[in-house]
């Protein structure tokens, strides 16, 4: 028989900046989402060599407190929804259909993990794991306005049941991905992550994906390509030529502890010489 799960609360804290655990209120909600998004990176590097994605939460909870890693939605969204239950948050996990940078009328697979937050009775969208595009701070659910956050502005609509999530991206609106509200058990997510980790069109199979946000920034790495977005001013670019520069990278700029693996460096080189 499986023991239960027991967060480690205190380590999970301490990396987020916290020497106790804060209230459950919006404020703390929205100083978590921004946080998290800066500590813990999205990253794909178990994908990108064809490794499996355990999202379990205490193989998760190893991933991201004790091996220096990042992860991808069901990892770093499951972990930030047992963090906000642990402090007596009002949540629970929604899966959506990503469209970004494809129509919005796609009808893609359920391959993304949010959570839902009720604070005094009012519901809001808190999402840590959308990779360069994250949300960094919770968007009031019920309402179609325009909402600022430390980076983009965002909205949301609502259609036949159907939220979209849409951020204001170099002046014009883009739609990210597509949510509804029903119940969602935990094989949904397992479902999910294994269609993105094993699927022959999942966009991160046997790709290097990384992000992280900063203060007024977002850091990118797109196998080779890698990218520093500031708040009103251009991208700054940079095409790197060789492994040791995206393994130093991956380190210095994402702060990603790069597991051992025979294929590691050839897969790698293969990614960026075909750019």
């Amino acid at each position: 028989m499986n023991e239960p799960f027991m967060l480690d609360l205190d380590t999970y804290l301490k990396r987020l900046g916290y020497s106790s655990a804060p209230p459950p209120t919006l404020a703390t909600l929205g100083e978590l989402q921004l946080r998290h998004s800066a500590e813990f990176p999205f990253e794909t590097l178990s994908t990108m060599l064809h490794a499996p994605v355990h999202v379990d939460p205490p193989r998760v909870q190893d991933k991201l407190l004790r091996q220096g890693r990042g992860g991808y939605c069901f990892e770093l969204n499951q972990l930030f929804l047992l963090l906000l239950q642990a402090l007596g948050f009002e949540a629970r996990g929604l899966t959506g259909r990503v469209v970004m940078g494809g129509p919005e009328d796609a009808q893609t697979a359920r391959t993304h993990m949010l959570v839902l937050v009720t604070i005094e009775g009012v519901r809001y969208i808190a999402d840590v794991g959308f990779g360069g595009m994250v949300p960094t701070g919770p968007l009031l659910l019920d309402s179609e306005a325009q909402q600022t956050t430390p980076h983009e502005p965002y909205r949301l609509s609502l259609a036949d049941g159907t939220y979209t999530l849409r951020a204001l991206v170099t002046g014009s609106w883009r739609a990210m991905y597509l949510f509804d509200l029903q119940a969602v058990a935990e094989i949904d997510y397992t479902v999910g992550s294994w269609y993105v980790s094993t699927h022959p069109d999942s966009p991160f199979l046997g790709q290097l994906v990384a992000a992280r946000t900063g203060h007024r920034l977002r850091k990118t790495l797109n196998n080779g390509s890698f990218a520093i977005h500031r708040l009103g001013e251009p991208s700054e670019r940079v095409q790197l030529r060789d492994v040791d520069a995206v393994l130093e990278l991956l380190r210095d700029e994402f702060s990603i502890q790069v597991p051992e693996h025979p294929e590691l460096r050839a897969t790698i080189e293969r990614l960026i010489a075909s750019e």
